[in-house]
């Protein structure tokens, strides 16, 4: 792995992990309750600064955090709708990150931001994180709303990470393909976004099966418990044998034998998933709100103007490299960047007390991007 990524603090953030599954193996917490806990102590209160007026609210019961340029501006604003990550079961737009982020973003391209917290799996399962996120997204893009907080109706972007990444891409999917939806988004970020579960032995699930800070069980754990209590759910993905037999259509769209550069392919072999085998019923995991590969060409072919990031370590990289593969092939305009160096939630590290180089590096591609784009 590059020099650039600091071992220690790695080591250190894989420790951390490595202690909540010790923890739920031996019976005292569930890896879920430990991260959650460990995320809500790095939660921060609504701070305003000299440029940026910073307020909790929330649009439709769903909380928001705002983030309003203070100077004044003789046109219309551009915005950012932020979607963060934490495998649907925890994280909030008030970690130190998320904030540090969406405040950088405001200020840099002197933009009405707001991060939105859906609700959490275990205790919520998917369609919610969906409908919260959509929900906020079309009370924002409401000509009185838009008006009220000074932005142009045709500069917003939604964007996200991790399954944030997720949300963002079901999201502008169900805008973009909605007639009575009346403004439409400009652009979509997506920072090594999770896109589908319908096949869990992709070759970077395979690459990054014991990898840092996401391993292959913990993400079919995690993954898992964003549509179900149910534990034949994530045995059956351990197998690879959890999809039914109507689903065999899908998988032209998460064939990674084709959508795959050929580098990442490697000398891995395709094979098709054993269909058929699971003794559950789970309509949620051929919905393209659950996995956004999944929506036909169609569909694809309304989005607009794409950022995708992906990192070399990360179980999650071939669903954004897949995902850049299909949108090009229908004409959609896709910016990627692959970061070499990187590891899945490099952004959630970029605070102290790791500071995390390759986390700053993302930080500043994104922001760049947007501030070019937007």
């Amino acid at each position: 792995m590059a020099s650039e990524i600091h071992v220690l603090e790695i080591d250190f953030i894989d420790c951390i992990v490595r202690m909540a599954m010790c923890f739920e193996n031996i019976g005292i917490m569930k890896y879920e309750e430990f991260i959650s806990i460990i995320f809500r102590l790095d939660y921060t209160l609504p701070r305003s600064d000299e440029y940026i007026t910073v307020t909790d609210t929330a649009f439709v019961d769903v909380p928001v955090r705002l983030y309003l340029p203070k100077r004044k501006s003789e046109t219309p604003r551009r915005a950012v709708i932020y979607i963060h990550g934490g495998a649907f079961c925890f994280g909030s737009f008030k970690q130190t990150s998320s904030d540090l982020l969406n405040r950088w973003t405001a200020n840099r391209l002197d933009a009405v931001v707001i991060g939105l917290d859906y609700r959490l799996t275990p205790q919520h399962h998917f369609p919610a994180q969906f409908e919260d996120s959509i929900t906020v997204v079309k009370f924002f893009l409401q000509d009185k709303i838009l008006r009220k907080y000074g932005v142009d109706p045709t500069r917003v972007c939604i964007s996200g990470d991790s399954s944030g990444g997720t949300l963002a891409a079901a999201v502008t999917q169900q805008v973009q393909n909605d007639p009575e939806i009346k403004h439409k988004i400009k652009m979509q970020a997506l920072l090594y976004p999770a896109l589908q579960v319908i096949d869990s032995r992709l070759p970077s699930h395979r690459e990054n099966e014991h990898g840092i800070v996401l391993t292959r069980d913990i993400a079919i754990k995690l993954v898992s418990l964003y549509f179900t209590k149910d534990k034949a759910l994530p045995q059956a993905m351990r197998r690879n044998q959890h999809m039914p037999l109507e689903s065999r259509p899908l998988f032209q769209f998460v064939n990674w034998s084709v959508l795959l550069p050929e580098k990442y392919r490697k000398d891995y072999v395709y094979k098709e998933p054993i269909l058929g085998r699971s003794s559950f019923s789970l309509p949620a995991l051929m919905d393209y709100r659950a996995s956004p590969l999944l929506a036909n060409d169609s569909q694809l072919q309304t989005l607009p103007q794409t950022y995708v990031l992906t990192c070399q370590y990360d179980l999650l990289r071939d669903d954004g490299l897949m995902y850049v593969s299909r949108l090009r092939s229908v004409g959609v305009q896709v910016a990627h960047d692959h970061i070499e160096d990187g590891i899945h939630a490099a952004l959630s590290f970029m605070t102290s007390p790791f500071y995390l180089q390759v986390g700053l590096r993302i930080k500043d591609m994104y922001i760049n991007w947007l501030n070019k784009n937007l």
